[in-house]
């Protein structure tokens, strides 16, 4: 039987915990109720979301009752962006976000932007950082929302999202972060970050796709982004993914609980990864705020190489991720990277590496042992 290759690209997706199989599995083979329904069945479909519910809002210090399930991040991103620019019919707002931001919280506000609304999108340091100082430039009038993600998932950069929710509040702007990538690697807190509204996807922390979650802070109102039956307490209409929406609820009771367990360990694991490398190869940079950094990730720049074609010479023996995209006419640079200031040079030699709860030292070990093993054979040519 063919060895799988080492699994190193945790913020891309993670593998279904099995405890979190074990949770769904009576969902999937016995227990079918709808919750809507006033029967047994329903009822039972109900108590079942609403457990998921309160493990969900006791992950992020939230209350049960401001929690909407979704389809995942990026629809509770939609949801947020382009519900509150709807509560102001009429008004042309303004939207202020970072360059650094994950295509589910860009393209919705460049999309509003072509309906006539304003985009702010401020620049970052050379570590993908964004100044709070930065807010300073903006125009209050007509801001009606200031999204910033929590953590980013290229260079794993931790923003100061307080500090910004703090500026916005005392001047009656909302707040949403975008925290898929720092559910489960963090300790994050509603409460503490200040904000109003905040995301959060399944995949990202051990449970299934194609299901998330949104906060809405209680006195904040957003009109549904899908418009239908008075679900999700009028705000999200469809019948809720019982199956689903069980297994984030158990994903996020075990984040909770392995939470400081799971950061020492991933933070091992990737300084591990690090030093390993180090030891092989010269001519490496950390991308990112390294004092300020997701634990489980690695933003590796390797001079003299093509990340997209070290991708493909580890293939079979290391799952990772490029910085950027090589193509026919040249290299797509990550607007991560390119906002950062990253040369074209820097940005197409960036390999991302990111682990997990599972990942061990003898996996460590041998994927540094690969990765530097192809670097010196592509770097001599071969």
């Amino acid at each position: 039987m063919t060895q799988r290759p080492i699994y190193l690209d945790y913020n891309a997706t993670t593998p279904i915990d099995p405890e979190v199989v074990e949770a769904m599995r009576p969902y999937l083979e016995e227990h079918f109720g709808n919750p809507s329904s006033s029967h047994a069945y329903g009822r039972l479909a109900r108590e079942a979301v609403q457990q998921a519910r309160e493990q969900v809002a006791e992950l992020i210090g939230a209350a049960p009752d401001e929690i909407v399930f979704t389809s995942g991040g990026s629809e509770a991103n939609n949801m947020v962006i382009k519900g509150v620019v709807a509560r102001s019919p009429g008004q042309r707002c303004r939207l202020v976000t970072s360059a650094v931001e994950h295509p589910a919280v860009l393209e919705p506000c460049l999309a509003l932007e072509e309906l006539g609304h304003q985009v702010e999108i401020l620049p970052v340091d050379r570590y993908g950082w964004l100044d709070p100082q930065r807010l300073t430039s903006v125009s209050e009038r007509g801001t009606v929302l200031v999204t910033l993600m929590h953590a980013n998932n290229e260079v794993g950069t931790i923003q100061s999202v307080g500090e910004v929710a703090e500026w916005a509040h005392a001047r009656g702007i909302s707040v949403h972060t975008d925290a898929a990538q720092s559910i489960g690697k963090l300790a994050v807190s509603v409460d503490e970050l200040g904000v109003d509204f905040l995301s959060l996807a399944g995949h990202k922390f051990y449970a299934p796709k194609g299901v998330g979650a949104l906060y809405i802070r209680r006195g904040q109102k957003l009109p549904p982004l899908i418009h239908g039956a008075a679900h999700e307490d009028g705000r999200r209409a469809g019948t809720e993914n019982v199956l689903l929406v069980v297994g984030l609820g158990k994903a996020a009771e075990l984040a909770r609980q392995r939470l400081e367990r799971t950061a020492t360990h991933s933070a091992a694991m990737r300084d591990r990864l690090w030093s390993r490398l180090k030891e092989r190869l010269d001519d490496l940079a950390w991308n990112g705020k390294r004092e300020a950094c997701l634990p489980n990730t690695l933003s590796v720049a390797i001079k003299g190489t093509m990340a997209s074609k070290l991708i493909e010479r580890i293939g079979s023996e290391v799952a990772a991720s490029a910085g950027s995209a090589c193509h026919a006419e040249g290299a797509a640079v990550s607007t991560v990277l390119w906002a950062m200031g990253f040369s074209v040079e820097r940005a197409v030699s960036t390999l991302r590496l990111s682990v997990g709860r599972s990942t061990t030292p003898r996996e460590i070990d041998r994927a540094a042992e690969v990765i530097s093993r192809e670097v010196r054979a592509a770097r001599a040519g071969g």
